[in-house]
């Protein structure tokens, strides 16, 4: 056994179902040995960094969705990047970086066909969670793919300071959006938005009602809303999306924790009217569009014009309360928890 592979790996487990918001003791973080030879076909990687995202709150009940509950007392998944320390198949050699969903653990042992070698060199490991990762391919494909915006239209992101939402508005304004509209949860988020960010209008929903600001940052209409949020946001979009908007639906996070069914928007009647399109994006349906969306995103990036920000947790043990923080909305564009030592 190499003096670099612990006999032990630590690892967050699911310990109960939470009842609306979750607390610190619905985890634990648990010991649990390493395999420093794995079987033919399979590596050993150190995670480096992982991904919390708001979807794993849905994982968390006992419920049937589009991806399995986590299991009770075994540990929890998610996207992780990391280094391969050990391995039984000819694809990867042992220092090479891998993109896998293996988180929420110090060491991982996995199928190599689980596995997506990824380069350091292009762009920081922690990109390939955030801006290169799943989130922004949610973003790209759901605002290019499932809104099919096109140059010109009017554009509205809620939880625009998030990881998803923060790259949906600057994609919009790339490429050549009229308007640019978003809310964030705080007055500093909504500065970042305008000064760092270039959209051109932004609001605190907290500050007021959201059927009232949103008017008001955009007079004339939106023609697309991208939905992170739910609730009082959704119904607001409706009002003032225009003759045959579109709205892309990826999240819910005001009602992730709730216990009752929340209220739907009262306004769907003007769907009709309107003849407006609302329609849910699952990033798992976009992966023919992975190649020009790396693509795409990597220029951006390299150019300057796309800003990608992360809030970064540093330690495994810390991850639990990274993720209560996320649903809390206390980062800047993407939560990552890295492991140190």
């Amino acid at each position: 056994m190499s003096s670099e592979i612990p006999a032990v790996s630590r690892e967050w487990h699911l310990v109960r179902r939470p009842q609306g918001w979750p607390v610190a003791e619905d985890f634990a973080l648990r010991e649990a040995p390493v395999n420093a030879e794995p079987a033919p076909g399979r590596i050993l990687v150190r995670n480096l960094h992982m991904s919390v995202d708001p979807y794993m709150r849905g994982r968390m009940n006992d419920t049937k969705s589009y991806i399995p509950p986590f299991q009770l007392d075994e540990p929890m998944q998610g996207g992780a990047v990391g280094e391969v320390v050990a391995s039984a198949d000819e694809r990867f050699a042992v220092g090479d970086h891998v993109l896998h969903h293996l988180g929420w653990r110090e060491y991982a042992e996995l199928d190599a066909a689980q596995a997506t070698k990824v380069d350091a060199a292009l762009a920081p490991l922690s990109a390939y969670l955030g801006v290169l990762g799943m989130p922004g391919l949610t973003a790209y494909a759901g605002l290019f793919e499932v809104a099919s915006f096109k140059e010109g239209d009017s554009v509205f992101v809620s939880g625009a300071a998030g990881a998803v939402g923060s790259l949906v508005g600057q994609f919009a304004r790339i490429k050549g959006a009229s308007r640019v509209i978003g809310s964030a949860g705080s007055d500093e988020k909504v500065k970042l938005l305008t000064e760092k960010y270039g959209f051109d209008a932004a609001f605190n929903y907290k500050n007021g009602p959201v059927a009232q600001q949103l008017p008001e940052a955009a007079p004339e209409g939106i023609d697309v809303y991208f939905d992170n949020v739910g609730g009082d946001h959704l119904e607001a979009a409706i009002s003032s999306m225009k003759v045959h908007g579109r709205a892309t639906l990826c999240g819910a996070i005001a009602q992730y924790n709730d216990t009752e069914a929340a209220p739907g928007p009262r306004n769907l009647i003007q769907i009709i009217g309107k003849r407006l399109r609302l329609q849910g994006v699952l990033v798992g349906d976009h992966a023919s569009i992975q190649e020009q969306f790396v693509q795409d995103v990597a220029g951006w990036l390299r150019s300057g014009e796309l800003v990608a920000d992360e809030t970064v947790v540093e330690g495994v043990e810390n991850a639990t309360d990274a993720f209560l923080g996320m649903l809390r909305g206390d980062n800047t564009g993407k939560m990552i928890v890295s492991f140190t030592g």
